[in-house]
């Protein structure tokens, strides 16, 4: 029979289930406990009422959360933008090419280059409290490079693994942008379905529109993929609507909307996911959240982690700006960076600590979770289990 273990002396148990504790969005349970068996959770109450296990871990009065899920970044790259950045923030133009650079770096890459990248940024995420996380091709931008991505990634434990051919169109398409569409929905996407759960689109003035994305999206789905969508990240657009009429399961970014967007989004099944590192590193607008939540959308944060636009893989930072920047309580934000990850990638497994979910759990030095946005910058993550395994 597997082993039990139970963490016990747990200050403050963050479940994400409202019938359990104290019947708020967050299921607070104060002096807990957490019976873990065969990596999944089999009980969660007081420490006192606990049942016997074989094995005890003294959490040492500190507060225990779900592990975070971040369901969106892009990891599958090679390469630096450190100049562009520094360009940027110091108020100098620069032109040597944004994600193109990236994609030049990535193509010349070996598969080892790649995956050496890719779990250099893996193991940053766990150490911070990350136990769930999706990542996308995009730098590839061809059959072979793409699918060669897709494949770095499955190998490597990443649990959600998303299609993005329709990241930018490659220098070598510039002229016939219609014509990378058809090798994306094409050839391109019979590569790397084999690879993937989701299809994603950056839907946006200067990379795709919206008939090129509701075409990718359409094939995409014909495949078995699942749709995403970059959207309304530099400007009004179509991309919010296209979501939801194609049932998207996230609409990304989520930077400008009209009114119109906001209740399409507060009628569908589409998660709004905000990704507060790229407006910090962008000096951009911050989406306004409140907006969203008082609505009735459901909202996830994520980090957005990419070589240019948001080169952060802690969830903690990103929940201390959405808390200060974008009308955040600090409920919302961690119930938003772990339940509302696992709405965006349609998992009920993960984002919560209730029996029969995964036992990810990361525990804080500090006697609630608030102080995650009470304290930023500070690293309050001191253990991170993944299904019932410590992993930092």
């Amino acid at each position: 029979m597997p082993q039990t273990t139970a963490l016990t002396n747990i200050a403050a148990l963050v479940t994400n289930d409202p019938a359990q504790g104290d019947g708020s969005p967050l299921g607070l349970i104060e002096n807990a406990a957490l019976v873990v068996e065969d990596g999944q959770v089999a009980w969660v109450g007081p420490t006192e009422k606990a049942p016997p296990a074989d094995k005890a871990h003294d959490a040492g009065g500190r507060a225990a959360i779900p592990g975070f899920v971040d369901s969106h970044s892009h990891l599958l790259y090679a390469g630096d933008r450190t100049q562009e950045f520094n360009a940027r923030m110091s108020g100098r133009p620069y032109t040597a090419g944004g994600i193109r650079t990236t994609v030049q770096a990535t193509r010349e890459a070996s598969d080892e280059a790649l995956a050496a990248t890719l779990d250099a940024h893996l193991r940053e995420m766990y150490a911070q409290g990350t136990t769930t996380l999706e990542t996308k091709s995009g730098y590839g931008l061809s059959p072979e490079h793409e699918a060669r991505a897709l494949r770095v990634a499955a190998l490597s434990g990443v649990d959600e693994v998303t299609y993005l051919g329709a990241h930018v169109v490659p220098p070598e398409y510039a002229h016939d942008p219609d014509a990378y569409t058809a090798l994306v929905a094409g050839p391109m996407l019979r590569a790397c379905a084999p690879h993937a759960r989701w299809v994603d689109v950056f839907c946006e003035e200067g990379a795709f529109d919206e008939e090129q994305c509701r075409t990718i999206l359409t094939a995409g789905r014909e495949a078995g993929l699942i749709p995403r969508v970059h959207a309304n990240q530099l400007s009004y657009g179509p991309g919010v609507r296209l979501a939801v009429e194609l049932d998207a399961a996230s609409a990304d970014h989520c930077t400008h909307l009209t009114d119109e967007d906001v209740d399409a989004l507060a009628h569908g099944s589409t998660v709004a996911t905000l990704l507060p590192g790229c407006e910090f590193s962008t000096r951009a607008v911050y989406p306004d959240a409140r907006r969203l939540l008082d609505a009735g959308v459901t909202v996830a944060l994520s980090t957005d982690c990419n070589p240019g636009s948001s080169y952060t893989s802690s969830m903690p930072f990103c929940l201390a700006i959405a808390v200060r920047e974008m009308n955040m309580t600090p409920d919302e934000a961690l119930w938003s960076a772990t339940a509302g990850g696992a709405r965006a990638l349609r998992r009920t497994d993960v984002g919560r600590l209730t029996p029969g979910c995964r036992a990810d759990v990361a525990l804080l030095d500090a006697p609630s979770h608030v102080h995650l946005s009470y304290r930023p910058g500070v690293p309050l993550v001191s253990e991170v289990w993944r299904e019932g395994v410590r992993v930092a």
